[in-house]
């Protein structure tokens, strides 16, 4: 696996290193010693799987609160996404700054999202399924998340007028 630091100080771009021939491929996808020699969390609590019907479904701007505080490692594992967080760190030098990358089932990325940063992704196509691993047990008392389109971020997403839970859609502005 490479590890490749974001903008956003902690998070990560893991590329898989793939040993192919001509069955296919085999790659790992996590390795608790290479992410802590990277000092990351590698814990995992719970493993998760987002199956999404149609593109330009928009899932997020989620993530838990004290004392449930998580990391997640986010694979798409077919179709593909555009994957946000953004850095809700007080203290951090990238504070209320967010990041975008595109995943899909070709590319081999991973993404390593800290403790600290809201999570969620844009479906680009039909049958896209997101698989997690997470670093703590959900606590419903902790979910917390922020509007989609909170100005005070600026996301630009790929697609307008995105499928969208009511929940979603009711998220707070975050300041």
């Amino acid at each position: 696996m490479i590890f490749k630091e974001t903008a956003l100080k902690g998070a990560y771009m893991i590329e898989l290193e793939a040993a192919e021939d001509e069955r296919g491929f085999f790659a790992r996808t996590f390795c608790r010693h290479e992410f802590e020699r990277h000092g990351l969390n590698s814990a995992v609590a719970q493993c998760s799987i987002s199956y999404n019907a149609r593109r330009n479904t928009l899932r997020g701007m989620h993530y838990q609160a004290e004392p449930h505080t998580e990391t997640k490692l986010v694979q798409c594992v077919r179709g593909s996404l555009y994957d946000v967080i953004i850095d809700l760190r007080p203290d951090s030098k990238t504070y209320c700054c967010w990041a975008g990358f595109e995943l899909s089932e070709n590319s081999r990325r991973l993404l390593y999202v800290p403790e600290g940063f809201a999570h969620g992704f844009q479906t680009l196509e039909d049958d896209t399924v997101v698989y997690y691993q997470i670093s703590e047990f959900y606590a419903p008392q902790s979910a917390r998340g922020v509007r989609w389109n909170d100005p005070a971020f600026g996301i630009k997403w790929p697609l307008s007028d995105p499928i969208m839970s009511d929940k979603d859609r009711q998220l707070p502005d975050y300041k």
